[in-house]
């Protein structure tokens, strides 16, 4: 028999072996023409622009059905066994599907999960509406982390699974207190929300699913937006500004924090972070919380976004363990302003060695220009290295004894502006190589001769520092200009620039960014010379944490000066700084808090269904969080607290009205000490080297 016709039996005969359902998809998707020119027009652009050369073949086809699979059903709960062996054919094909423009197997594969789907949610309905007894006192548990579960083999398996995931969501509605039937009506809700959507998906959506499967495997950058997609980007981007500050994404079922705007009405509530998850969105400060979970992304954008001044409460869930309840975080929405997202600077006071110094810090957000004014001429257009160079002036006159550049939560920018704020604080000289897909490395110099601080610098960083914060940060330790300190910085070293497409647009990564020194910027981020305690798991945030992330490596170092080496002093500095820690309230609590949560980490998939277990392990949590407050109130001669929102009312704001951390103020107050331990150490070195020589 010709082997073109052997894969239409093997399909026919795994088909008659799937589980039997009531429910089947009405509706088959199908490619249009145009998902084909479009397909092979974004194939050409990867292989002509992309950094990544990566050959299409059986090899990258096979790694695509996979990412496929994982995209539509990351936790292994919709597809049979029986499903993905009737797939299994087709392993090696897609490689001459994408370069012929076919999807014929894309297709499939989505509507079968679709019809996976829609019978997953229908059962759940029936479930509950037929008032099914769930008895939450025996002892039952659920593995909320199925990405390595083996596939499912028979529907008894399967309504186990799901009949446990209505319960964990039952018992956790009844832990918030919800009466029975009130959790009965919110999950029934859910679910037929959920299927409704489901039936919503059409042609455009599967293309998009698919394209972005085969994309991905080139960088986790690299990215297919439909022509809805792309307007849905947009407001994605200007909801960052405009209404509450966040930049959000889908992340299998839930809509997923990514990151906070600067000074946004957000980040001001103190209350979110990224990785955090929004479960549910209320309107105005008594609404009803409306349940999104499974939701589209641009429908919960729509639920969140606003006018200026009204109120939005949203139920947040938090990724760093299954088993804590939700809290519910209100926001008035607002637009973001550009003032509030500028550099500030303000003098910090250090006690150490006896002595009071006044050390200069300045916060940089992000690194921004205003394009509009730069381009209509105007000579007072509003820049980060204009606004750092004036207050860095404001402070010399206040005769600070050293700076501290503080880049925590930095995310980036324009890369013209970290080139100029570099060259604020070295003589001239290159500051951040860029490499191209042809293998073109172009170097960025800072060509200006004039310095606008001369003084001992500290530049302070965390695992949410990207892009042009690792690129200020890298080059300012590759000039030996000053000490790093904090936390691993994110690892974004690449250059993403959007082509419009006859259909949608892409994203794509073009180039990489090196430090001077050689060595890129991408995955490993920049070292800190002294590392501080970090709550941010490498494991989950930043690119390593990301599939396919581009590899660090290294191109010809660029010919650069160097100041004074700090070096030779970075291991007494540290010892200092650690000896000092080891007796300071706030890093004490912060080295427990990183020890408890890699414990919590580690078992925080397994999630009890019995009532009386999960109450016990919450109580537990909480209080282990209320203990270790105590333990460090103790330190500090503060009064013991009850509960933990006892603390909400004690935290002071800043100037951007944002809660000021205890944690975030001791980091910064102990940079301090370093830089000034830095500046005695290396004081004490010159002035020895100049008895020698007498």
């Amino acid at each position: 028999m010709p082997r073109s016709l052997l894969k239409p039996l093997f399909v026919t005969v795994l088909s008659l072996l799937l589980p039997v359902t009531a429910n089947a998809v009405t509706t088959q998707l199908k490619s249009e023409p145009v998902h084909k020119s479009t397909l092979l027009e974004i194939s050409e652009s990867l292989r002509l622009g992309h950094y990544n050369r990566i050959q299409l073949n059986d090899d990258l086809s096979s790694i695509i059905l996979d990412q496929y699979l994982k995209d539509l059903d990351p936790s292994r709960s919709y597809f049979y066994r029986s499903d993905i062996d009737e797939f299994e054919p087709h392993r090696l094909n897609f490689d001459d599907n994408i370069k012929s423009g076919e999807l014929q197997i894309a297709y499939l594969i989505f509507n079968r999960f679709q019809q996976r789907l829609e019978e997953r949610l229908n059962h759940s309905i029936e479930l509950l509406e037929s008032e099914a007894e769930f008895n939450f006192s025996v002892e039952e548990t659920l593995n909320t982390d199925r990405e390595e579960a083996a596939w499912i083999t028979s529907k008894g398996e399967m309504d186990d699974l799901w009949k446990r995931r209505i319960k964990s969501a039952l018992l956790n509605l009844k832990l918030a207190d919800k009466e029975a039937d009130k959790a009965r009506e919110l999950l029934i809700k859910r679910y037929k929300n959920q299927l409704k959507r489901a039936k919503q998906v059409n042609s455009e959506d599967v293309f998009q699913t698919f394209t972005n499967a085969y994309t991905k495997q080139y960088d986790p950058h690299t990215q297919y937006f439909s022509p809805r997609k792309s307007e849905n980007f947009k407001i994605n981007m200007s909801l960052s500004l405009e209404g509450i500050g966040a930049v959000l994404k889908t992340e299998n079922e839930f809509t997923q924090i990514v990151r906070l705007v600067p000074a946004g009405p957000a980040e001001k509530t103190g209350q979110l972070k990224a990785t955090d998850r929004i479960v549910g969105v209320g309107q105005g400060e008594d609404g009803d919380i409306e349940d999104v979970v499974g939701w589209r992304l641009d429908d919960v954008v729509q639920l969140i976004r606003g006018p200026k001044g009204t109120t939005v409460r949203l139920e947040i869930k938090s990724s760093d363990r299954e088993d804590t309840p939700s809290k519910i975080v209100q926001i008035v929405r607002n637009k973001v302003k550009l003032e509030e997202q500028s550099a500030q600077k303000r003098i910090l006071e250090v006690d150490h060695l006896g002595q009071t110094f006044r050390l200069g810090v300045i916060e940089i957000p992000a690194f921004y220009i205003d394009f509009a004014a730069l381009q209509r001429g105007d000579k007072d257009y509003k820049s980060t290295s204009r606004d750092v160079e004036k207050l860095v002036n404001e402070l010399n006159q206040e005769n600070i004894d050293g700076l501290i550049v503080d880049l925590r939560n930095n995310g980036g920018g324009s890369l013209r502006e970290a080139n100029e704020t570099v060259g604020l604080f070295i003589k001239h000289g290159p500051t951040v190589q860029v490499k191209d897909s042809s293998g073109r490395v172009e170097v960025l110099r800072d060509r200006n001769s004039k310095v606008a601080y001369s003084g001992p610098v500290a530049v302070l960083v965390n695992r949410l520092s990207a892009s042009a914060s690792e690129i200020f940060a890298g080059a300012i330790q590759d000039y030996s200009r000053g000490i790093v300190i904090g936390g691993q910085t994110f690892g974004k070293g690449t250059v993403q620039t959007l082509l419009p497409l006859n259909h949608g647009q892409l994203k794509l990564t073009h180039a990489k960014f090196y430090r001077i020194s050689g060595g890129s910027t991408q995955n490993k981020g920049v070292l800190p010379d002294i590392n501080f305690p970090t709550l941010y798991d490498p494991k989950i945030i930043g690119e390593s944490a990301l599939e396919q992330a581009l590899s660090w490596d290294t191109v010809r170092s660029a010919p650069h000066g160097t100041y004074p080496s700090l070096k030779p002093f970075v291991s007494q500095i540290d010892k200092r700084y650690q000896k000092r820690s080891l007796t300071d309230p706030d890093f004490i609590y912060m080295r427990e808090q990183v020890e408890h949560l890699n414990e919590v980490r580690e078992e925080s998939s397994i999630i009890p269904l019995q009532e009386a277990a999960l109450k016990r392990e919450r109580d537990e949590a909480e209080q282990w969080q209320i203990d270790a407050e105590n333990r460090r109130r103790a330190l500090k001669q503060l009064p013991k607290i009850e509960k933990l929102s006892d603390l909400e009312d004690e935290l002071e704001k800043d100037a951007q009205g944002r809660p000021i951390n205890p944690e975030g103020q001791a980091m910064l107050e102990e940079s301090g000490r370093i830089l000034l331990d830095a500046i005695f150490l290396q004081l004490q070195y010159s002035s020895a080297k100049a008895e020698n020589k007498q």
